[in-house]
């Protein structure tokens, strides 16, 4: 049986509108992907560069130098680093899980839109005024106690307010992302909110928790201001957690700005260490993403 319609073909014309417009915003968003992605290729590029040139072993092993002295390190800043990135750890993870389980599991909903929101403003407070706090609350507590000033403990606590937000509100969100059958078959078979809570829930989340934990460790480790006011500085090891201590950001920030070649190639050198330690906590994080899928 013959149709009295005639046949058109499935296939569009290449000079259709429709077409044309489809390509053109094809070209627009692949120039916009790549001028996006200029920036950092410039940065990486330009730090990898100028810092691969001025690495050596002695970097890792030695403290800083003098002024006119030649060779020196910063190993001494890369302990510190660890160190009260370590104790920001210690003190925002477990209060970030927890205040996340809370608000997630047990609290009423305008409790969790409370908490929500004020993480969310917490995120946004410029991590000057974090140390501006730590300052007010650690080191002058400190300075009063007869105990030091500026501390490892100080950075340490200045860092932690900056991980928080980032801990609560990624393991908030992964709480919420795990299926609600889970928690009725588990409530089903006569375990507890708690049991449910840690033997169900938790281990379905905790890829997405690691990856929001490592993503705030990554930002705490390069950050400058907070421990101005509240680590300072030191050009020995670190002594102690009521001590002032080195920091790769701030070696970073005091050594770019001095006249010295030496110093300034050591800048170089840690800022490109300051990148390492960024990519290896993303890659973990990655790992941790797709372990989850």
């Amino acid at each position: 049986m013959t149709s009295n319609f005639p046949e058109r073909s499935l296939t569009r014309s290449p000079r259709s509108q429709r077409t044309l417009f489809n390509t053109v915003m094809t070209v627009v968003a692949f120039t916009c992907g790549v001028l996006a992605l200029l920036p950092l290729l410039a940065v990486l590029s330009y730090v990898i560069i100028k810092g691969f040139s001025s690495l050596n072993l002695a970097v890792f092993v030695e403290l800083p130098p003098k002024a006119l002295q030649k060779g020196g390190g910063f190993g001494n800043a890369i302990l510190g680093t660890l160190l009260m990135v370590g104790i920001a750890a210690l003190i925002s993870i477990p209060f970030g899980v927890m205040g996340a389980i809370y608000i997630t599991e047990f609290s009423s909903a305008r409790v969790a839109r409370w908490v929500r929101f004020a993480a969310n403003v917490l995120s946004g407070v410029p991590s000057i005024i974090a140390g501006v706090f730590a300052y007010g609350i650690v080191v002058l507590t400190l300075v009063k106690l007869n105990l030091g000033s500026y501390s490892a403990l100080g950075g340490g606590f200045a860092l932690a307010i900056l991980m928080l937000p980032i801990i609560l509100r990624t393991t908030d969100e992964a709480l919420q992302l795990v299926s609600q059958d889970l928690r009725q078959a588990s409530v089903g078979l006569g375990a507890t909110n708690f049991q449910t809570v840690s033997q169900v829930v938790l281990p379905a989340a905790l890829p997405a928790i690691v990856t929001g934990a490592t993503l705030a460790i990554a930002r705490a480790s390069g950050e400058t201001a907070p421990l101005l006011f509240t680590a300072l500085f030191s050009n020995f090891w670190p002594d102690g957690l009521f001590q002032p201590t080195a920091s790769l950001a701030v070696l970073v920030y005091k050594y770019a700005i001095s006249p010295f070649k030496n110093w300034q190639s050591l800048a170089w050198a840690a800022s490109l260490i300051l990148v390492l330690m960024v990519l290896i906590t993303s890659i973990i994080a990655r790992w941790a993403t797709r372990q989850k899928a």
